[in-house]
This record gives C-alpha cells, structure tokens and sequence, in this order.
C-alpha cells in the first residue's frame, strides 16, 4: 500500500505538468475547425509595407464568402485612394473605382501564392509546411511558417499570431535577413457574416462608384518625369521622347543594357464609363498603390500618372526592383 501511495504521488506532479498543455498540431485543429464551421469571415485591419524607411499603410477590408467569392478593399491612408480586387463566378477583377476602370484576369488568384490579408491563405501556409514552429505567449498562439511568393522572392517567412480564441490577430513577413516587409494587424474580426451572391458581383461596386464623389484629377501634362533611382548594373538611360496622346501625353524611355528595358508615363485616363480591360497576369501589391504583374511586364497608377514597364531579359524580381525605386516619389493628391 505505501508503495502504491508512493507511486500514485510521483506521478501527480507529472499528470498536473500536462493539463492544459495544447501541441501545435491541437492549436491548428482548433484554427481549422473554426475557420471550417464557418460560411465566410469578415476581416478589418492594418497594412503596411516596408521598403528602407519608407512605410506605405492601407486600411483593409476582406470579405469572404464560401466558396471563392473575394472582396478585398485598399484604402491607401495617405491619399484616400482605393482599389479592390474582387473574384466571383465571372474572373478576378483589379479595380480602381475613380478612375472608373477595371483589369480582369483569367488566374487562380487568390490561390497562386501566399497572401497576408487572407485567413484561409494563411491556414494553407500552416498546412504547406512541415517545418512550422509554435509557441504560446501569455495568451496568444505563435505560429511561424514559410511562404510562398512567387513574384518576390524576398519574401520567405512569416509569423502568424492568433488570440486563446484562434481568432487571427497579426502577420508579420520578413525577407532572409529577417527584415520586416509587410504587417497585417487585425482590428475585427467576424465569422459567417450574412451575405448575398449580389454583393460581389461587379455592378453593385460599380453602383458604390456612383454614390460617391471620390475623383482623380486628370492632367493633360507631366509636368515632372520621374526616374528609377535603382537601376541594373551597367543599364542606362539611351533615349527620352515625349509625345501627345488624346487629352494628354506620354514620355517613352529607353534603358540600354544588359538589362535593358522600356520605362512610359503617361497622364492619367479617367473613362466616363466603367470600363473593364482584359488582362494577362494577375493583381500585384507595389508600395504605394497596386500595380498588374505578367511574366515581363509590371503596370500601375500612382501620382496622378501610368506607369508601364516591361522587358524581356528582366526577371519579375529586377522589374519589382526597379519599379519599387519608382513608386512612391510621386503620390495621389
């Protein structure tokens, strides 16, 4: 009997040791499960993005209703500016509402890469890797996890943090040298929020667009080029011309090199009505504004101007270098 006794009060301090303890494989199930009960979810936030010690902010709403019905909004803090990327039954939509314009894309967006706004992006990063660490602080869950951004490989990890009650509450992504890139800070969040089909369908934004008088400014010149101040190695700029378009101009650069490429701006084009612009490529987040990526090429609207860049001996990542010295100089007034 004594032994018994013995026995039964060495284990109590190991059988105490393991109450309440939740694995990682428990606190995914538990993210997992909510997210799957769920019809949809409803997302607010914070984003910022990093390049040197410029810092762009976007107020963020998501909405998302199952299965693959998106309506992502962009506000940019600085300047009110606003794009949506929009995704029903119809395709993936890029629009910019003042400028009464649309891109659309025949791609598996959101789905062809890693995404930091997104709660079920994030719950495939978790999945995807085998090698995500975890830990708990005071009463959060600390996921660590790599991802998976094709088009800018810098990027290559990230920290997911969610509350005791798995609701998602940041993202932090960091490039190699654990440098912070992006934040997503998450004010609200609501789960099987009520939503009907109609509601991401193109026109009832386009209608949005109507009610409200947010304009862009059109101008007939530009009255300041500007200049990637980052260039390829040994690329120079060759040759300028400026030339007259309908209610405005464009200037054509040509960069020579063994990394040539060909720079345009042109003043801003504001239809009377909505247009909608097919496209190959798909929605790509720049600093100050969201911009279309192809395989050679990088589009975007910022400073009440268009800028096109493309090449054919560039990789997607010396285009985003170069287009990222670029954005930001000038901004939406």
């Amino acid at each position: 009997m004594k032994k018994i006794l013995c026995i039964l009060l060495l284990l109590v301090p190991l059988l105490l040791s393991g109450c309440g303890k939740l694995k990682d494989t428990d606190v995914i199930k538990e993210i997992k499960k909510k997210y799957e009960k769920s019809s949809g979810y409803q997302l607010k936030g914070e984003l910022e993005i990093t390049n040197n010690d410029e810092v762009y902010s976007y107020d963020v709403l998501v909405d998302y209703m199952k299965d693959s019905f998106y309506k992502v909004s962009f506000v940019n803090q600085a300047n009110d500016f606003q794009q949506i990327i929009l995704k029903n039954n119809d395709g993936v939509f890029l629009l910019t509402p003042s400028l009464n314009k649309s891109f659309k894309f025949q791609n598996n967006w959101p789905y062809s890469n890693s995404q930091i706004y997104l709660l079920d992006a994030l719950i495939q990063d978790i999945d995807d890797d085998e090698e995500l660490s975890f830990e708990r602080k005071d009463d959060s869950f600390v996921l660590h996890t790599k991802v998976d951004y094709p088009n800018n490989r810098k990027l290559v990890k990230q920290t997911i943090i969610f509350d005791s009650d798995y609701n998602l509450k940041s993202v932090t992504v960091y490039d190699r040298n654990d440098v912070v890139c992006m934040s997503f800070i998450v004010s609200n969040i609501q789960y099987s929020p009520k939503y009907e089909e109609s509601y991401f369908e193109l026109d009832s934004i386009i209608e949005e667009k109507d009610n409200n008088k947010d304009e862009v400014k059109e101008t007939s010149v530009i009255e300041d080029v500007v200049y990637p101040l980052l260039l390829p190695e040994g690329t120079k700029l060759v040759h300028e011309e400026r030339v007259s378009k309908d209610d405005g101009e464009r200037v054509l650069m040509t960069y020579d090199g063994e990394k040539s490429f060909l720079l345009v701006e042109e003043t801003l084009d504001v239809f009377h009505d909505f247009m909608v612009i097919p496209s190959t490529g798909e929605p790509f987040q720049l600093m100050d504004t969201i911009g279309v990526m192809t395989d050679n090429s990088l589009s975007w609207s910022s400073g009440n101007i268009e800028y096109y860049l493309v090449s054919d001996v560039m990789s997607q990542d010396e285009l985003i270098e170069v287009a990222q010295s670029i954005v930001g100089i000038n901004s939406f007034k």
